[in-house]
């Protein structure tokens, strides 16, 4: 009777589970099992029966699933997270290398622990907080949307984290942006400022432009 009792339960955990996990795009908190009405052993019990993935500290999926998309574990697992220099060169078509590492641009108060994710590759940019959101806008990756600075940011950090870019790479970006017929130069000259990278930018731009 105990046994049928016990397995009832594991049932019914398991049900629950998938639900929650459904309910939040494949990842699920800690939290939102226990807000469900399951315990915290519950939980520990699914992953030790292999029902259940632990993705990170904290957070889980089901572990007889497709394989979730990186950009779903960036919006789920780092929601503070802006796609910044490489990965937005390659999103809005100005590289055609494919980052290794997926570059996100976080608060510098942001914590190195919530950036560890085992099936991320990660190259972190700590912004201070005047610069966090300038440029901030949302696209869609893969079908799931994700933060990321828009063009002229963008550009403005290939000038600010020029030592970590290729001779290549940013100079491609560079003609990219300047043939690209969404560009916007009133924002690129206000965000260089900010960023004081304004001299730069606009010697090189003006000869791109005008050459």
């Amino acid at each position: 009777m105990n046994y049928l009792i016990k397995a009832g339960e594991r049932m019914d955990n398991q049900k629950l589970a998938k639900e929650v996990i459904t309910k939040k795009g494949g990842i699920a908190k800690s939290a939102d099992f226990v807000a469900a009405g399951m315990r915290s052993a519950d939980v520990v019990n699914l992953c030790n029966s292999g029902f259940l993935e632990r993705v990170k500290h904290g957070y889980y999926r089901l572990a007889d699933i497709q394989e979730i998309s990186e950009a779903q574990l960036i919006s789920t697992l780092i929601p503070k997270g802006i796609v910044c220099v490489e990965s937005a060169l390659f999103h809005y078509g100005y590289s055609d290398f494919t980052p290794r590492k997926w570059s996100i641009a976080v608060p510098r108060s942001m914590s190195r622990t919530k950036l560890e994710v085992d099936d991320l590759s990660l190259q972190a940019y700590y912004m201070p907080p005047e610069l966090y959101e300038l440029g901030k806008t949302s696209d869609d990756f893969d079908g799931v949307t994700l933060s990321v600075y828009d063009r002229e940011r963008t550009i403005c950090d290939c000038f600010k984290y020029r030592s970590r870019l290729d001779n290549e790479m940013f100079s491609k970006a560079l003609n990219a942006y300047a043939n690209d017929i969404n560009k916007n130069l009133q924002h690129l000259s206000a965000y260089a400022k900010k960023l004081r990278v304004y001299k730069k930018v606009i010697e090189l731009m003006e000869v791109l432009l005008n050459g």
